[in-house]
């Protein structure tokens, strides 16, 4: 099978696993629209509030994704000057991913839970709907790395997506909390 030309199983799983991702993230944006926000936050898990602890754990999140683009460039010969991936960066990636995915969820939660899906600006809807589309991508990609057969662009582009998904989101959230004045940050 050539790149450019796809059998019918493959299209099929492609269209599958994008149909996925696009249920989760309209589920998401639907619940989060349909939800009466509480306004109040679940647990701050140390922080000073809702807030400082959502723009943190995604800075994390926003980290260990850029370990990701790195391990990944690696990986797939891409990083310039770097030679073979030695062994332990596939786990690393793996990792890093897992514990972005994991720091993501607490903001998450806060934010369809405590905030509801508000467009009450241009970046908080950008902001919700990069949100809700981040998760949709993450599913389609862990569904992406279980499929057999898919063409050698598929996994790129799935994590390429998650990867632009989470930068919006960060941008549109943390970075805005981190520049505004008067706002304790701990």
């Amino acid at each position: 099978m050539s790149e450019t030309t796809l059998d019918q199983p493959v299209r099929l799983s492609i269209v599958g696993i994008g149909l996925t991702g696009a249920g989760v993230a309209v589920a998401l944006g639907v619940y989060g629209g349909l939800h009466d926000p509480t306004g109040r936050p679940i647990v701050t898990l140390g922080f000073s509030g809702m807030l400082q602890m959502k723009a943190w754990f995604a800075t994390g999140a926003a980290v260990l994704l850029f370990v990701q683009l790195l391990t990944a460039a690696w990986m797939w010969n891409r990083l310039p000057g770097a030679g073979a991936a030695p062994g332990w960066t596939a786990p690393v990636h793996r990792w890093s991913g897992s514990v972005a995915f994991v720091l993501t969820l607490p903001p998450a939660v806060h934010c369809l839970w405590a905030l509801g899906f508000l467009g009450g600006s241009p970046r908080v809807l950008v902001h919700g709907l990069a949100g809700c589309a981040f998760y949709g991508a993450y599913a389609a990609k862990m569904l992406g790395l279980r499929q057999s057969g898919l063409p050698g662009w598929a996994l790129p582009v799935l994590g390429a997506t998650v990867l632009t998904l989470l930068t919006v989101v960060w941008l549109t959230s943390a970075l805005w909390f981190f520049t505004r004045s008067g706002i304790p940050l701990t």
